[in-house]
């Protein structure tokens, strides 16, 4: 390089040395400050981009799993690997670190084991775990996956996301997996216990991860509105055998609306240390 070239390129440090990596790092930005998908001229008008460039990056970020496009919408939104991201955040410590305390607390005052998790694509990866005092092991260990769709941390997010959204990560039935032979199947299936996610505020998980265990879980939002997480609260159930009956129903139903409450105390406690909502 010769020295006017270098002086050039060296003169305005604000500037973007590689404009196409700056501009698909704005998109990736802005999409995720939406509440959902939105149209290719919208990211075009919004950024100040050229049209024809802002088609040529969302394809070559569909093609890597950054973004996903809705044909029949006409709209783009943030793909599977855009989670990855933010699961990748997660495991360089920063969010467990924070929410480690936070979750010990939690245990401490349910008496039962608790844990805090992220999304993943259609996976949700546990990033801590405090196990209550003579309470049995779960398979929620730290570093360990679980389909999304199965677990109350999952389904917390889930709820948290635009429709759209979880639509493009479960667009038939292909995209679920069973491990207990419980829990939803079918697009519809999911989208109804969503529904009443959004409803009372809190996912529930009955047996579909482990037989004989219950969970509840309640997101965590980041400064956009956006799922950073949940915090969940997992005990033993009955494990069946045992007609159920009326006081037992009552006592179960006090049961988990009591632990609904203290996961619910968590989750707006780490989402405040976090800057969100």
């Amino acid at each position: 390089m010769i020295p006017d070239e270098m002086h050039a390129a060296t003169a305005d440090p604000a500037r973007p040395q590689v404009p196409a990596a700056d501009q698909t790092l704005r998109i990736l930005r802005f999409l995720a400050h939406q509440r959902g998908p939105v149209a290719a001229q919208t990211v075009a008008t919004q950024l100040s981009i050229p049209r024809s460039t802002v088609y040529h990056l969302l394809a070559a970020m569909a093609a890597h799993g950054f973004v996903v496009h809705l044909e029949s919408d006409r709209r783009w939104g943030l793909g599977t690997a855009a989670f990855e991201l933010a699961g990748g955040y997660a495991r360089q410590q920063p969010l467990a670190r924070l929410g480690r305390p936070i979750v010990a607390q939690l245990a401490d005052r349910a008496g039962e084991s608790a844990h805090l998790a992220v999304m993943t694509g259609r996976d949700v990866m546990y990033i801590v775990e405090e196990r209550a005092p003579r309470r049995p092991a779960l398979v929620t260990d730290v570093g360990v996956r679980l389909p999304a769709h199965l677990t109350a941390t999952g389904r917390a997010m889930l709820a948290a996301l635009p429709r759209e959204q979880v639509r493009a990560l479960y667009p038939d039935a292909a995209a679920f997996t069973a491990r207990t032979g419980r829990g939803p199947g079918r697009p519809s299936e999911l989208r109804e216990l969503l529904r009443e996610t959004r409803r009372t505020g809190v996912a529930t998980e009955d047996g579909e991860v482990t037989a004989g265990f219950r969970s509840v879980a309640v997101v965590v939002r980041d400064h956009a509105g956006w799922p950073a997480a949940a915090v969940a609260v997992t005990w033993q159930g009955d494990a069946g055998g045992a007609e159920p009956t009326r006081s037992g129903d009552d006592a179960a139903s006090a049961r988990i609306e009591t632990l609904s409450a203290l996961a619910a105390s968590a989750a707006a406690d780490l989402a405040r240390r976090i800057g969100g909502r």
